[in-house]
């Protein structure tokens, strides 16, 4: 209410605020509205104006992920089993690499690939390349990032650990400023990959907050039987997959060998470990208790073995 006294009239009261207005379509409009088809940037699992998290342990390749998927993407090419229709503007944002360790892994990326990417369409900010701190969740940083970020088509943060250090990693709320950071991103009609680090039980490290805008979540995972000496080896398994589904979504073996990337479906994987098993003369109660399998999947991949001819039949031992 304006102040009552001598020498105040209804003109001095300050002018109301118009309240924001925003727009509500009818079910009619709403189904009748022409919206610009979705478009994949990395099939099948970034959609354009798409957020994605691929997390994993320390050590286990997820800069080797990072760069390969940047340089697809970048080149319209393939990594991994997934494809990029057509090359795409991108800028990867490193707070963890040393600027010499990441332009030796991409240089080994160049002369492996059968395509290259336009000189302006994959670029680099290598933080330690950089002065002073970076901070995401900082608004002062985002403001100072932004002109660096015209023109791109996606975003790569590698990692959240080190470029979002507002807060407690744990706290869901220090997290708003990062996600309200992604969400301008998509507006802008980018698309953002966050990489990050697994906990020791395995699940992504901090608030499980973080996915809750995401359209992809991306566990990179040890095999059960991995060995120290095998480098890049890793299971990839989709835990959050809006928008895809089916073999799309299927997790898979991927490794790295002087030969390039191989990569193998897990049922295949299995199967294989238990035909060994099995071939050890092992029961399918002890199996199940070394390969951390359910009993009943242990004879579903004994009986899909014995049919290809990997094991013997129940019939000959």
């Amino acid at each position: 209410m304006p102040p009552d006294g001598p020498g105040f009239t209804v003109a001095d009261a300050p002018a109301e605020v118009s309240p924001r207005r925003y727009r509500v379509l009818t079910i009619d409009d709403f189904l009748a509205t022409e919206f610009p088809l979705r478009e994949t940037v990395l099939s099948p699992w970034l959609p354009s104006k798409g957020l994605a998290m691929i997390y994993g342990p320390r050590g286990i390749g997820k800069t080797h992920v990072t760069l390969g998927c940047a340089y697809a993407i970048a080149s319209g090419g393939r990594f991994l089993r997934w494809h990029a229709g057509e090359a795409r503007r991108v800028i990867v944002i490193d707070g963890e690499m040393p600027a010499v360790v990441l332009q030796e892994r991409m240089k080994r990326i160049v002369e492996a690939a059968d395509t290259a990417p336009s000189s302006e369409y994959l670029r680099f900010l290598p933080m330690d390349l950089q002065e002073g701190n970076f901070d995401l969740g900082n608004e002062a940083d985002q403001r100072a990032l932004e002109p660096d970020l015209a023109g791109a088509d996606v975003v790569i943060v590698d990692n959240i650990s080190t470029l979002a250090r507002i807060g407690r990693e744990n706290e869901a709320e220090s997290w708003l400023p990062v996600q309200e950071w992604a969400l301008q991103q998509r507006r802008a009609g980018r698309s953002v990959v966050f990489i990050h680090h697994a906990g020791k039980g395995g699940a992504q490290r901090g608030t499980s907050r973080r996915e809750d805008v995401l359209d992809t979540v991306i566990a990179l995972r040890k095999p059960q039987d991995y060995l120290a000496d095998q480098g890049a080896r890793f299971e990839v398994h989709f835990e959050k997959n809006r928008g895809f589904h089916g073999a799309d979504a299927n997790p898979f073996e991927a490794a790295l060998g002087a030969g390039g990337w191989t990569m193998r479906d897990l049922t295949d994987v299995d199967m294989a470990r238990v035909a060994v098993l099995k071939a050890e003369r092992m029961s399918v109660r002890d199996i199940a208790e070394e390969t951390g399998l359910s009993k009943s999947k242990v004879g579903r991949l004994l009986n899909r073995a014995s049919e290809i001819g990997t094991v013997p039949s129940p019939a000959h031992g």
